[in-house]
């Protein structure tokens, strides 16, 4: 009986297989190997791992001003924009900073 059922289902897939359509060479290639043969495999991520961001802050009131939580531990500040970022929280112990947050009554106080 097994043997029968394995022969039947055999025979289902080459006959599914015999009818189905072929496809047209033209659809293989979407883009032509020739555009992008000039191109080659290079490493653009960093150079030096960092730890992961845990949160990310903007303040409400100026956009250019970010706080951004990071998990080993820090804060860091930017003023213009996130080109350069300072630590501020250098001085403090901490194990992990998982999330900062302005406080909606004053956003010069910040919370941890």
């Amino acid at each position: 009986m097994k043997k029968l059922s394995a022969f039947a289902l055999s025979a289902l897939f080459i006959a599914g297989t015999a009818t189905a359509q072929k496809k047209d060479k033209k659809e293989d290639a979407v883009i032509a190997p020739s555009s992008y043969a000039a191109l080659k495999f290079r490493n653009v991520g960093p150079a030096v791992t960092s730890g992961r961001i845990a949160d990310l802050k903007v303040h409400p009131n100026n956009p250019n001003e970010w706080l951004v939580a990071v998990a080993s531990g820090n804060v860091f500040k930017t003023t213009n924009h996130g080109t350069t970022f300072t630590p501020v929280f250098d001085n403090y112990g901490s194990y992990s900073v998982a999330c900062v947050e302005y406080a909606p009554s004053n956003p010069n106080t910040v919370w941890l």
